[in-house]
């Protein structure tokens, strides 16, 4: 079953952003629910790629998990059958699409971290030989791994605008020097975990983007965690510096918007059952490749 977008009616609904659907459970807990809800260019599509909001909830889980060490998490119950006795009855939809988290304060950054220069850092450095300020080496190729990787916040857009990548120091004006150093650490320590693994598992992980928040002043893991939807995955099958690649995450799906000359503005056009089907595959394949199982379904 397909969740386009969920009606908790006992609780308000505090926000419906691209992928989640945000309930107010009390002064201290959020009910977070992944849809199945696919956005590209920061415009949702009319139709739910079934099964995605599953596997960005589980891909989640399982890095959280393994960050713990590193960074504690917002994460409070994953099972309904914990959660508040009204929500129970939603258990079809809630079900391993879903999480009960502490309220924490979100910093105003997306702390994106690049392993491999590609996309929108690709086209700076063509242009100015630098991304998001930091100069980068001549002669670098298209899809190459970066000597070190880079930490290049940006703001947060309002649902429908667009993120705009910022200088570390504009990320220090935003939330203070000390915060950024530990976030921009943060944020290459769990990257640089989470690439050597997926290496291991055939993925290469050319760069990701992390959400930060405090409670009670302690710095918080929240939102999601390298799931194909805030990462570029390439398959290390075939990689080949010098030219784009081949992708589990919506690259895909992007890509058939681009050739159908999809102009990056609402409405967005319905999708297609085979391009739904062939996008589900490519994050169920992200999921059993770095997890080593199917995802129950």
């Amino acid at each position: 079953m397909a969740v386009f977008e969920t009606d908790i009616t006992e609780y308000p609904l505090i926000s419906r952003g691209k992928v989640r659907d945000i309930y107010d459970i009390d002064e201290n807990t959020l009910l977070l629910v992944t849809t199945d809800r696919i956005s590209a260019f920061d415009v949702v599509m009319p139709d739910p790629i079934a099964d995605k909001g599953k596997v960005l909830n589980q891909i989640t889980l399982f890095w959280m998990d393994m960050m713990k060490d590193l960074v504690p998490n917002h994460i409070i119950a994953t099972d309904v059958d914990d959660y508040p006795e009204p929500l129970r009855k939603y258990k079809d939809q809630l079900q391993d699409r879903s999480v009960l988290a502490r309220k924490a304060k979100p910093l105003p950054i997306e702390c994106i971290v690049r392993g491999f220069i590609t996309g929108s850092g690709w086209s700076d450095y063509l242009k100015t030989g630098e991304v998001c300020g930091h100069k980068l080496p001549e002669g670098l190729r298209e899809s190459e791994m970066l000597e070190k990787p880079l930490f290049t916040p940006s703001t947060k857009a309002d649902l429908g605008l667009h993120d705009e990548n910022i200088t570390l120091d504009a990320a220090a004006d935003l939330i203070g020097e000390d915060m950024m150093r530990k976030v921009e650490k943060l944020t290459i320590d769990i990257y640089t975990r989470a690439r050597d693994y997926a290496k291991k598992r055939g993925i290469l992980i050319a760069d990701t983007k992390f959400e930060f928040g405090t409670i009670d002043g302690e710095l918080i893991f929240i939102d999601e965690a390298l799931t194909p939807d805030s990462s570029r995955f390439w398959p290390e099958e075939g990689f080949e510096p010098g030219k784009s690649q081949p992708s589990f995450d919506k690259q895909y799906f992007r890509d058939w918007l681009v050739a159908i000359g999809f102009n990056k503005q609402p409405p967005a056009p319905n999708v297609p059952a085979d391009i739904a089907e062939q996008t589900r595959a490519k994050y169920l394949e992200a999921y059993k490749l770095l997890t080593g199982e199917d995802l129950k379904i």
